[in-house]
């Protein structure tokens, strides 16, 4: 399934989203590798090797070691994560993609603060945003698990600790493919484009979403691509998708509240992923009745998704501790239940 990260920061502080919203902080600055000294760059190459090595090889207690007190009292998330993604990469050759080194010494307070990397304008600029900075110096490293068949990205923000040091300690650890279905961002953005061309919207816009999954490591970075990415994705975005109103899905004599849809993988096949508010206290049998009754609906309003994906996976949300039932279905089986359109089931 679709990987959700996770990740610890400073006193719980969380890493927000704010692309564009934030002025630059006066006194902070970014290099990117070119830009360091070979001592920095060997430096945090070094550390940022030495995290991932002990990330791959499941070693939760060492990683523990080398992250930063705040953080490691309260270390469960990521022990968490290291252990979940283990499966995927303990083969994977691990290497550092990239390096930025955040300088936030001179903050009066912690502060949202926003790092311009790079060249202003260029294709390679990237843009840093953290929302609740205290003063300090940060670094962001970005290795890539490759050479298995689920390739990964790990992003590590670091903290110079203690201050004035060699030293970097684990602030924030985040975990997200570099594939899905067996191909990478930029074959999805490219697939995007040639559905949004033939008005295919909702085939475009899960391609796009799953582009900029993949090929942002992390949601507190932008780039002048991503932005095009973005810009792209929300010209094909079609009108009803659920937001904060669930969509309402007619199957037949019954109609279903859809609370959210993503892309998901299963045996290395590229699913959607819908989930929708059920009626509580159902039997097996009811709830898979319901649940194929979601699917034929979602494809009888959206054919064009049945060459778009594998299959469904569909979720059936209940209130309380209730277990959800889920259910996946290859397009092949739920299409042979189909009616044709202008019929019910």
């Amino acid at each position: 399934m679709r990987c959700r990260f996770s990740m610890e920061w400073g006193k719980v502080l969380v890493l927000a989203v704010a692309l564009g919203l934030a002025f630059p902080a006066f006194g902070v600055s970014c290099m990117t590798e070119s830009q360091m000294s070979d001592a920095q760059r060997t430096n945090l190459q070094q550390s940022a090797q030495m995290l991932g090595d002990n990330v791959k090889a499941a070693n939760a207690a060492a990683v523990r070691t080398q992250t930063i007190a705040a953080v490691a009292a309260q270390f469960d998330g990521i022990a968490n994560s290291i252990q979940t993604i283990n499966s995927s990469i303990q083969h994977a050759a691990l290497t550092v993609d990239a390096l930025y080194l955040l300088d936030a010494s001179d903050l009066k307070a912690a502060e949202e603060t926003q790092f311009f990397c790079g060249v202003t304008g260029s294709p390679l600029t990237v843009e840093i945003t953290i929302p609740a900075l205290p003063p300090g110096k940060y670094a962001l490293a970005i290795l890539h698990a490759t050479g298995v068949q689920q390739p990964q990205q790990l992003s590590l923000v670091l903290e110079n600790d203690p201050a004035g040091s060699q030293d970097w300690k684990l602030a924030g650890f985040f975990t997200r493919p570099m594939t899905m279905g067996g191909h990478d961002g930029v074959w999805f953005w490219t697939q995007a484009r040639d559905y949004a061309a033939k008005k295919q919207l909702w085939d475009a816009w899960f391609y796009y979403q799953t582009a900029q999954y993949l090929l942002d490591p992390v949601d507190f970075i932008s780039s002048p691509n991503l932005q095009k990415l973005q810009r792209e994705a929300e010209q094909a975005r079609p009108d009803n998708l659920p937001g904060s109103d669930p969509l309402h899905l007619s199957s037949g004599t019954q109609t279903f509240d859809i609370v959210s849809l993503h892309t998901g993988e299963l045996s290395n096949q590229l699913d959607l992923v819908v989930t929708y508010n059920a009626t509580p206290n159902q039997d097996p049998v009811t709830a898979r009745a319901q649940v194929t009754a979601v699917m034929r609906g979602l494809l009888q309003q959206h054919p064009e998704l049945l060459t778009a994906f594998h299959g469904l996976w569909v979720y059936a949300a209940t209130p309380g501790n209730q277990s959800p039932f889920a259910l996946e279905l290859p397009m092949g089986q739920i299409q042979n239940s189909v009616p044709p359109p202008g019929q019910h089931s």
